[in-house]
């Protein structure tokens, strides 16, 4: 593991655009914005800022970027460069943390050991207000998610220099900074914990299967989370037993590596007895062949992220832990293969659950939400009160939302809507789908309680169906990230590869209890 640990510092510096001691400026610049608006700027690069805008070398579009030296010798910094921001009146916090990543990105291509990026936040909300700790946040976590590098296993990679030194520059550009210098330090913390966080979950999709064994993946696991200063337990595949889950260990018998179940618990001393405690629960297959019902081999080497959801709940663990969230926290991963052994499942194969519950097991590709049924019955066992499973489950939700939004599934609306909402302050697009009775009958079977998959047509939907028979009565929500825990083309501010999904998005919604304590 190594983004975290090799990670250089971030600090803010508040002053003057001439006195930020960088080797590289990086000043976010709106549509259609005036070079007079930098003035000072322009004079220090002896007059390109304005003549890049005049000639429309530059004009400030979504992710455009030009480059130039700075000729004034009393400027600290030696290099500026302009990333477009798009239109002001739209800018937000996610078009900030983006902005950054694609900034930071293009700060290490040009090998910069220092590098600043000037805080610029959009026009102010209707109040009037600006929410520049906000933007703080979001901009340290961009400029931190910029230090991932999916090449860890390349001998000779040299696309991407060394980390830099981080500096987030609070200009005197605006005078719009209201908020006291010990908040924006604390968001800035925020900010760099919540991206380091998210970089250790795409370090662990990225990682093949051969290394990333189910035992290996509870190890680091437990590394990760007690760093945070979360507290974990790991159950072997006795202790699995000896509690009935017959779902997880019907996918683990097709392989020779044994499962675990990785519980993690965040448990403030000053937390109250009666009051919520949050479960989360991710999906760890660790290489998903797609066991008897084996997958096409095109594509499949893409299986070793089938435990992103896992990742996601490890990392979230780490953060909401560093971070002190004002709510005890349950995590459980369950972590498998799903491989075509000798003694793997079949379909047509009945699986007890550890809850007493039958399946049918129709397809053996469809383990995911098996093994998830058994760890959301082992949450509710250890007294949580609301529950959010993530999981990369269903090709079907690919089509039905693509590969840039996240389903939600779950009850009641209210809960369902919290969880939106914390992936958007996040930065996680995420979009709610329906649930209905009536697609209870996709699951029907004429020997088992049910099916373990009701074919192609409504195929995310059916998949929740499933998850709901084990979430009890508590308020739940059902992350299908099949979709966007990979990306497959790389983007400004998203190299191809694992993104990281959901870490954020888990950890806002413990760090902001406040907002959904009542949701019942």
């Amino acid at each position: 593991m190594g983004s975290a640990s090799n990670a250089a510092s971030v600090t803010l510096f508040p002053g003057p655009l001439s006195a930020a001691d960088v080797d590289l400026l990086i000043v976010p610049w709106f549509e259609n914005e005036s070079p007079a608006r930098f003035e000072s700027l322009d004079r220090a690069t002896g007059g390109e800022v304005s003549r890049a805008v005049s000639t429309h070398e530059f004009a400030g579009r979504s992710f455009d970027v030009f480059v130039t030296p700075i000729v004034d010798r009393s400027w600290k910094a030696r290099r500026v460069v302009l990333v477009g921001a798009g239109p002001a009146a739209v800018f937000g916090r996610n078009d900030a943390r983006r902005l950054a990543t694609a900034a930071g990105i293009a700060a290490r291509q040009r090998r910069a050991d220092r590098v600043g990026c000037v805080l610029r936040p959009g026009e102010p909300d209707p109040s009037g207000d600006v929410d520049v700790a906000g933007f703080v946040q979001a901009v340290t976590e961009g400029l931190t998610l910029a230090e991932f590098n999916a090449a860890s296993y390349k001998t000779s990679d040299d696309s991407l220099g060394q980390i830099p030194q981080l500096t987030v520059v609070l200009s005197d550009v605006d005078d719009i900074y209201p908020d006291s210098r010990a908040r924006l330090d604390a968001a800035l913390s925020r900010g760099r914990c919540l991206g380091e966080s998210s970089n250790l979950a795409r370090e662990l999709a990225n990682e093949p299967g051969n290394t990333l064994t189910p035992c290996e993946f509870a190890r680091r696991a437990e590394q990760l989370a007690t760093e945070g200063g979360a507290k974990v337990e790991i159950l072997d595949e006795r202790q699995i037993e000896a509690l009935g889950m017959g779902l997880l260990l019907g996918v683990a018998r097709g392989s020779a590596e044994p499962p675990r179940v990785v519980v993690l618990r965040h448990d403030p001393a000053d937390v109250p007895p009666g009051t919520p405690v949050l479960g989360l629960v991710g999906k760890g297959i660790t290489f998903d062949t797609g066991g008897i019902s084996i997958k096409p081999a095109e594509g499949m080497e893409r299986m070793k992220d089938d435990m992103a959801g896992g990742a996601a709940v490890v990392c979230a663990m780490r953060a909401l832990a560093r971070l002190g969230a004002p709510i005890r926290v349950v995590g459980v991963v369950p972590a498998t293969e799903n491989m075509p052994g000798g003694r793997a499942i079949k379909p047509g194969d009945i699986l007890r659950s550890a809850e007493g519950k039958t399946v049918e097991v129709i397809n053996t590709d469809a383990e995911g939400r098996l093994i998830l049924g058994d760890a959301m019955w082992y949450a509710r066992k250890l007294g949580v009160t609301h529950l959010v499973d993530i999981a990369t489950l269903t090709g079907a939700c690919v089509v039905a939302l693509g590969k840039t939004t996240s389903g939600l599934f779950g009850r009641p609306v209210t809960w369902v809507e919290e969880v939106r909402r914390a992936s958007e302050r996040a930065g996680d697009r995420s979009w709610p789908m329906p649930l209905f009775d009536d697609y209870k009958e996709l699951l029907k079977s004429e020997i088992a309680d049910f099916t373990n998959t009701g074919g192609r047509a409504g195929g995310a939907i059916s998949a929740a169906v499933f998850l709901k028979e084990f979430a009890g009565d508590l308020p739940w929500v059902h992350m299908d990230i099949a979709g966007t825990a990979w990306s497959e083309e790389a983007k400004p501010y998203q190299p191809k590869g694992a993104t990281g999904v959901g870490v954020r998005t888990l950890a806002e919604l413990a760090l902001d209890v406040d907002s959904w304590v009542n949701v019942r």
